[in-house]
């Protein structure tokens, strides 16, 4: 089996998308496009699974919400019931109102917090990560795209110059 790729660069965004939505129809795999900034669509169409970090997000803000609303029914309620500005505390629901922006604030600081968490998880981006890049030019101005090699590597070559890339280099990987 072989363990070659095809580092394919281009060095416009249009360029990069029309080329992937043609390698997709020839049925070539894309392992990775790696780009200096976000492009618009490319996650379609390299068709990629939509992503259930929202849904993380909502389990992170009831999270973030189940514990600012235990913490100030203890704080406020049972641990030490005080009177200010004339309302009683021996209930949280007489309370609520003013325990309102505490919620919402503990809700958006836990699903923030944990969502990045999260995504350094997910992304393997852990401390001290030396980088994956393969071209330093990606992080400026060009957009690679990582194919591998099976079967004609001169008709994959021949292919790719017809989408308009700028270089591309067969690389050995160990």
């Amino acid at each position: 089996m072989s363990n070659k790729v095809l580092h394919v660069l281009y060095n416009d965004d249009d360029i990069l998308m029309d080329a992937v939505k043609k390698t997709r129809a020839a049925h070539h795999h894309i392992e990775e496009v790696f780009t200096p900034f976000p492009v618009h669509g490319l996650d379609k169409a390299l068709g990629l699974a939509p992503t259930r970090l929202a849904i993380c997000a909502f389990l992170y803000g009831l999270v973030g919400l189940s514990v600012a609303t235990s913490m100030m029914y203890y704080i406020m309620i049972v641990d030490w019931p005080q009177d200010i500005g004339g309302k009683p505390s021996f209930t949280y629901y007489q309370n609520m109102p003013a325990f309102v922006p505490v919620m919402f604030e503990m809700t958006v600081f836990f699903a923030a917090h944990l969502m990045v968490i999260t995504f350094y998880m997910r992304s393997k981006l852990w401390p001290f990560k030396e980088a994956e890049n393969p071209d330093v030019r990606t992080t400026d101005d060009h957009f690679l795209m990582e194919v591998p090699v099976h079967g004609d590597e001169a008709a994959l070559v021949s292919f790719f110059e017809g989408t308009g890339a700028v270089e591309i280099k067969v690389i050995d990987k160990h």
